[in-house]
């Protein structure tokens, strides 16, 4: 059994007629090369053809290394190859052949030799100070090839270099340029990143489903985005006179003034979609049953802090409590110091999250650490 070892050359740096063939004529070649142009990545491509016909041989196999060279326009570079191939074909009838490349170009030349002779094997050398460089190469290649990347990534990139310019002369600013295209940008990331495309393309159907069905949950989800932007409206309007303000200050009275709503809204989809659950008589999981009582103690929580960092900075007078005449009993008025009011609200959120807790475990029948362990 013969197997031919071809190391390929499709640019013709071997600066003798091909091919050469034989164990010394090859050592020869690659020594003159590597003194010639140590660098030349084809001087390693050589030297991987003499190391593998070195192995063949130790497992007792009859082995003929060659090297291939053409040069010239690609027609004529690939018949010159495949002319050499069946050359040492008819010379050394070899069974099998391993190929030896450096290059993607040079790999394209391997079915030419596989249709002379089969070909077990193909041994693509890559200098390791340059893995990173062919890898990319093969990976861009890849990417090229993806329609779907495509459209995800080059077509974005191409508008914004296209709509630069153009938001460079209407604008008349770099920075406002810059900033829109940032902004698109990452507008566009964040929309494919979080898969809103895929929510969005779903959003028909279960909305139609729901209909159909008579889910509840449909019909507070409206509600519930209704509420959010009605408490979105009302925190716009309450630092809609704050301009001279600390950015954080101005955060915190738009949270406490947009939050009761936002608890609300978050309480309503939470319940139609224990409703839902319910409807359903399949048993209800605890965290549909935790998830209005969630809500409830993390807007307590948020309200107790955003409390607490406009009373700190004036905005608000400390709570005072009005007298209160209950007959036999008599409370004066008194006022509650920031950090007092702050840890109502915080124990006010723990009491109704483990409320909440307790009665999940009390509706599904079981205790709260068989409940904990169930999730």
């Amino acid at each position: 059994m013969t197997t031919l070892v071809a190391c390929i050359d499709r640019s013709d740096d071997v600066d003798v007629t091909a091919p050469v063939v034989g164990w010394e004529a090859v050592r020869s070649l690659v020594t003159e090369m590597g003194v010639a142009d140590p660098e030349d990545s084809r001087v390693n491509c050589v030297l991987e053809g003499l190391r593998i016909t070195r192995s063949l041989r130790d497992d007792d196999e009859d082995v003929v290394v060659a090297v291939i060279s053409a040069a010239g326009d690609s027609v004529s570079a690939d018949r010159a190859v495949a002319r050499q191939t069946e050359d040492l074909v008819a010379e050394y009838d070899p069974d099998s052949a391993v190929v030896v490349v450096d290059s993607a170009e040079d790999e394209r030349l391997v079915p030419i030799v596989e249709s002379r002779v089969r070909v077990d094997a193909v041994d693509r050398v890559v200098v390791r100070q340059a893995r990173d460089i062919e890898s990319t190469y093969y990976l861009l290649k890849q990417f090229l090839a993806d329609e779907e990347l495509r459209k995800t990534v080059l077509v974005p990139v191409g508008i914004a270099l296209l709509a630069f310019p153009v938001l460079l002369f209407v604008a008349d600013s770099l920075a406002t340029a810059v900033g829109a295209i940032a902004t698109v940008i990452g507008t566009f990331f964040l929309y494919k990143g979080l898969g809103v495309d895929s929510s969005l393309a779903t959003l028909s159907t279960q909305v139609r489903d729901g209909l159909y069905s008579g889910q509840v949950s449909l019909v507070t989800y409206v509600a519930a985005i209704g509420l959010t932007l009605i408490g979105v409206f009302v925190g716009a309007i309450g630092i809609s006179g704050m301009n001279d303000q600390a950015t954080l200050i101005v955060a915190m009275r738009f949270a406490f003034d947009s939050i009761p709503w936002l608890t609300v809204a978050a309480l309503a989809a939470a319940t139609g979609r224990l409703i839902d659950e319910l409807i359903r008589d399949e048993g209800v999981r605890s965290a549909y049953v935790n998830l209005p009582f969630g809500a409830v103690a993390v807007g307590l929580v948020v309200r107790g802090f955003s409390a607490y960092f406009l009373e700190r900075a004036d905005v608000f007078a400390p709570f005072t409590m009005s007298r209160m005449d209950l007959g036999l009993v008599t409370v004066e008025s008194f006022s509650l110091e920031p950090r007092v009011r702050l840890a109502l609200f915080i124990l006010a959120g723990i009491f109704v999250s483990l409320v909440g807790v307790r009665f999940a475990a009390y509706f599904n029948g079981d205790g709260v650490t068989e409940d904990l362990v169930e999730q």
